[in-house]
């Protein structure tokens, strides 16, 4: 199998300047550099730059895919939009959810290997589809730090029963609205490979919605009250170049801060769950689901042997007809009329079968290939539907 690898990283809050970009292109000559991103695929070799010092340094985003089975995304957030104490509990071992924080910014290490690749993708498609969970994280929404989480226990290691200390592990903090995923949270669970029953048994213990903005009445009733100097420092912002969408979010967990008292602590919820009992969950999802689709099976099947009854028992009021019409159908040198007869034929032996009358055909079908035996396309026919 040849080699497939992929990375690229995005720039959010600033553009890249041309010093930016040299000092790229002093790293990898093969890349594709922008003022907003460095996009570079690999079939043999492999890039040469530390991926979390240049996210340090440059970018707000990055993703990576290799075709055995390797997927990363690193999301760099402002430090005053995400404190690293809140989320100390989503972080598993690196290999699969790592926070590094730094003096100003926060590092979120997604990662998900897969032995073999599993089913492989190309990686052009995933940076749009996953950049929008920084804006959902800067904005207090933190079911892409759970889904971080859950996907360390979906791997097959972690499924044997020798792991007590494992299955005794109890899950972080439940966001409210796992039950409701938004597009780019999707896009994480496939990123991640995350089971969709398992999703589903979490989801269980989620209340409320997501935390989205605060209307426009109540932000504007919120800005009416801030210091001047507040007002004065979100334009210089602005006028300095840096992106508005970063500003709201700041300006929203402000509000969040002013508005909301500070929840307690996490730990201290009673119903938060164990990974065995997250495991059972979804266990018993996937034993109803199977109970109702084979219910709904059993009912389809029902549903069309009572229809093909019904037209088995129209038929057996004209049965003599037709056969004279597939008598008559046979006589022609037409396709169309052949493919007719033959529908016809399959009708007249289940009827037959059903009935206990199944000898009578076989007879008939010997019949009819004895009398068309100079026909070779109706004979061929016989012998693709298996009439004897």
């Amino acid at each position: 199998m040849s080699e497939y690898q992929y990375y690229e990283f995005r720039a959010i809050d600033r553009m890249l300047d041309q010093d930016d970009m040299d000092a790229l292109r002093a790293i990898s000559t093969r890349a594709e550099i922008t003022a907003t991103s460095l996009t570079n695929t690999y079939h043999y070799g492999d890039f040469k730059g530390n991926i979390h010092a240049l996210m340090d340094r440059y970018f707000d985003a990055f993703v990576y895919v290799a075709n055995w089975g390797t997927r990363q995304l690193i999301l760099r957030i402002p430090r005053s939009l995400l404190d690293p104490k809140i989320i100390q509990d989503y972080g598993v071992a690196a290999e699969f959810l790592e926070l590094k924080a730094r003096k100003d910014h926060v590092l979120l290490d997604f990662q998900s290997d897969e032995e073999g690749g599993g089913e492989w993708t190309e990686g052009e498609p995933w940076m749009p589809a996953l950049v929008p969970l920084r804006d959902e994280i800067m904005r207090g929404d933190y079911r892409a730090l759970y889904l971080g989480w859950l996907a360390s226990i979906w791997v097959g290691e972690c499924h044997d029963e020798d792991e007590v200390e494992f299955k005794n592990q109890v899950e972080p903090p439940v966001p409210p609205g796992l039950g409701k995923l938004s597009e780019p949270l999707r896009s994480l669970a496939e990123f991640l490979r995350i089971d969709p029953e398992m999703i589903e048994a979490a989801a269980q213990g989620s209340e409320g919605e997501a935390p989205a903005g605060p209307s426009r009445h109540e932000f504007a009733r919120w800005v009416k009250k801030l210091p001047v100097v507040d007002k004065d420092d979100c334009l210089m912002r602005l006028i300095d170049g840096e992106r508005d969408l970063l500003i709201l979010a700041d300006l929203t967990r402000r509000f969040r801060e002013a508005t909301n008292p500070k929840p307690g602590p996490c730990t201290a919820d009673p119903n938060r769950r164990t990974v065995a009992q997250l495991l059972d969950i979804r266990t018993q999802l996937v034993e109803e689901k199977k109970r109702q689709a084979d219910k709904k099976s059993a009912q389809e099947k029902a549903a069309r042997d009572r229809k093909r009854s019904q037209e088995l028992d129209q038929l057996a009021r004209r049965e003599t007809a037709a056969w004279r019409e597939v008598d008559q159908l046979l006589a022609t040198t037409s396709q169309e009329n052949y493919d007719r007869a033959l529908e016809l034929i399959i009708d007249l032996r289940d009827l037959a079968r059903r009935d206990g009358r199944y000898p009578e055909v076989v007879a008939r079908l010997k019949d009819l290939r004895q009398t068309h035996r100079k026909k070779p396309s109706l004979i061929r026919r016989f012998d693709q539907k298996k009439l004897e």
